[in-house]
């Protein structure tokens, strides 16, 4: 037995007595209790791997004289969990990829859904994902309605806005480009009676976008938690909702349609459980229980009548940690009223299906990925058997508990920065897009009543060359601000060294506010110092020397080396205008001062 750490086992990669090195390639997991998630009662047998597929599985499997053989005699074995809900973001626990990535590992989810990126990170994410031990991830793309949730902390870039037919439909063209693994929509702003509501989209919208989704091959999974609104979901062919609804009890009518759709339901009950508060002493959220009640209850609603239940968690959310918060997200099912083996099926055939991908995982057959998860206990007996994780296998490869090598372990921090070149953006193209051929990003403040900014490039007053503009009118708040930066890599995902430099030079003019130069690094660690704005151009230098923690909750000591975004903006007076100019967006390595 190991040892419990943390709600769950920490499992080290080791090679365990029982496992018999041999050829790789070939994998014989014997000895094990096989519950293969088609509900079926679970079975004493063999399972046998090639690479990354399962190629038989029964009691009377013969083992090849060359397999490695991994022997998990009296344990469980069940296909590789899922979590179709879930944001890789700053604020969660923990908050880095690498320690997200073990975190899942360690508590057997295999299949996870980001709902946190904008679609530009999407493909150096998978890059980097494939580096390192990890489960598979599958991104969404983000839509929403302006002012919507999800549109509130967020550009364009990371969550679309729509609000018509047409709007939606156009939203979903903007997103195929970059190969999303899904479409996330946030039609609901109900704020659980908390603080005012967002916007809602209506269902013209939601209709056009889902249908243009699912011709391009794209399920649809909205963030839903109100009747009302699932029901208008379930009429515009939503896949899946990604929460429960909340705000009352169904009724036979409303389960009735809700079946008939065909659509899922993905619960998320770790993140709305009351109790979960209690594990974080210094929280100031007055948990609610009865729409908590209200959830589990429609979660045993809709289950009895037929209606798919998927398990997610929105794991990243204040108080609900990556990869225990999945564990537990399979006991409050249970609470809600299925059985242990039923909750199983949810987290991985289930899951699977929800999320189109049951033709290839989420079963233990032939033919099916062997991702696969291994459990010290009977969890379709006993639910709290989750948490004792023996061994986690993604793609035929153990990489946590029983039968993980060591060099399995390599590549799990973060990738050698890339190093800087010297220019970073001189607002020449026309298409958005930097010098380094980045997306430029506006970043404007957080909340329902948000600062409005348009950002774009014009030509220069003198006719030669194209300059960065930026516009905006301040929100009422005190924290107002408007800005614009530029990602030193692909969606700001890998980190780049500026050691090379002392610091950054542009040429800039604008409205006379209190203005900054901010450089963000790995771990959402950033930088800052003030910049004397003038309405005539000016050329500046801001020296690394001068650049100041901005958080120091998360800040460290400036070393240059982890840094993936320029921002250059105004924090003018409350409902003032902000405009700015810029040019020729530089590092330098000579001695200027500031």
């Amino acid at each position: 037995m190991m040892k419990r750490a943390g709600g769950f086992f920490i499992l080290g990669m080791l090679i365990c007595g029982g496992v018999t090195p041999a050829a790789a390639g070939t994998i014989a997991i014997v000895g094990g209790m096989v519950f293969d998630g088609t509900g079926a009662a679970a079975r004493r047998g063999t399972i046998l791997i090639q690479d990354d597929r399962i190629t038989a599985v029964g009691r009377d499997v013969t083992v090849p004289a060359d397999a490695r053989v991994i022997d998990v005699h009296g344990m469980a074995v069940t296909p590789g969990l899922y979590d179709l809900h879930t944001h890789w973001g700053l604020e969660g626990t923990p908050a880095d990829v690498p320690s997200i990535a073990h975190a899942y590992l360690v508590s057997g989810v295999t299949t996870v859904n980001d709902f946190n990126e904008e679609t530009e990170a999407f493909a150096p994410l998978r890059t980097w994902l494939v580096r390192m031990p990890a489960p598979h991830v599958n991104f969404a793309a983000r839509i929403s309605t302006p002012g919507g949730h999800g549109a509130d902390w967020s550009d364009q870039d990371t969550t679309r806005w729509a609000s018509t037919a047409a709007s939606g439909k156009a939203a979903i063209d903007s997103v195929v480009a970059y190969h999303p693994d899904l479409i996330k929509i946030f039609t609901d702003g109900w704020r659980y009676g908390r603080m005012p509501d967002d916007t809602s989209m209506n269902e013209q919208t939601l209709a056009a976008a889902v249908a243009q989704a699912h011709a391009d091959h794209l399920k649809v999974m909205t963030h839903t938690v109100t009747v009302e609104r699932g029901l208008l979901a379930a009429r515009a062919k939503v896949d899946s909702l990604a929460h429960s609804m909340q705000d009352r009890v169904l009724t036979s009518a409303d389960i009735a349609t809700i079946r008939a759709s065909g659509m899922g339901d993905i619960a998320t009950l770790a993140v709305y459980d009351p109790d979960k508060w209690r594990r974080v002493p210094e929280h100031k959220v007055a948990p609610n229980t009865r729409l908590f009640d209200n959830a589990l209850k429609n979660v045993r609603k809709l289950y009895k009548a037929g209606v798919p239940i998927g398990v997610g968690t929105d794991a990243g959310m204040p108080a609900t940690p990556h990869g225990e918060s999945t564990l537990h997200e399979l006991e409050l099912l249970v609470r809600a009223g299925l059985t242990p083996a039923q909750a199983l099926v949810a987290a991985t055939r289930v899951s699977a299906t929800l999320q189109g991908q049951q033709t290839d995982r989420g079963t233990i057959a032939p033919g099916m990925r062997a991702d696969i998860t291994v459990f010290d206990g009977r969890p379709w007996k006993h639910i709290a058997d989750i948490h004792h994780v023996a061994m986690t296998m993604v793609d035929g490869r153990p990489l946590i508990g029983l039968g993980a090598l060591p060099d399995q372990a390599s590549g799990t921090g973060w990738p050698a920065p890339v190093p800087a070149g010297r220019l970073i953006d001189d607002f020449e193209r026309a298409d958005g897009r930097s010098s380094l051929n980045t997306l430029r990003r506006d970043t404007m403040d957080w909340g329902q009543d948000r600062t409005e900014e348009v950002s774009g490039t014009m030509t220069r007053e003198t006719g030669r060359g194209k300059i960065l503009f930026m516009a905006a009118r301040m929100a009422d708040k005190k924290d107002a601000y408007a800005g614009v930066a530029v990602p030193l890599s692909t969606g700001s995902v890998l980190p780049v060294d500026v050691t090379a430099y002392k610091g950054i030079t542009l040429e800039i003019r604008g409205a006379a506010c209190p203005s900054r130069l901010t450089v963000t690094g790995t771990v959402g660690a950033t930088w800052s110092a003030p910049v004397n704005m003038t309405q005539g151009w000016q050329t500046i230098h801001v020296p690394f020397s001068a650049l100041q923690v901005v958080d120091p909750k998360v800040g460290r000591a400036w070393n240059g080396r982890d840094v993936t975004e320029v921002e250059i903006g105004q924090s003018c007076p409350a409902e003032h205008k902000s405009w700015l100019q810029a040019d020729n967006l530089a590092f330098y390595s000579g001695g200027t001062s500031h």
